[in-house]
């Protein structure tokens, strides 16, 4: 069976002062909602390039996403199977 499935993963991007945080979601097909949330600072001695802070923040958050995700899925097939679940990473 071949089919093409499709998800959104909603990133959103907070800046106060030097810190930047990101928050990447995703709904899964079962309805949970996963976020990973990553954090940039900007140090004081670094020229201020908002865009640099987005970046880092927003790949720590996906970074996370997709920790968040790989342990939903172990915990998934550990309920399936009644047996512990470690997918490779």
């Amino acid at each position: 069976m071949y089919a093409t499935k499709h998800w959104d993963v909603t990133v959103e991007i907070d800046e106060e002062e030097d810190t930047t945080t990101a928050r990447a979601s995703v709904v899964t097909p079962s309805g949970q909602d996963v976020t990973g949330v990553g954090k940039a600072d900007r140090n004081p001695h670094d020229p201020n390039v908002p865009a640099i802070g987005d970046e880092l923040a927003v790949a720590r958050a996906l970074r996370n996403l997709s920790e968040r995700l790989l342990h939903t899925t172990e915990r998934d097939i550990t309920h399936l199977t009644g047996e512990p679940a470690h997918v490779h990473r």
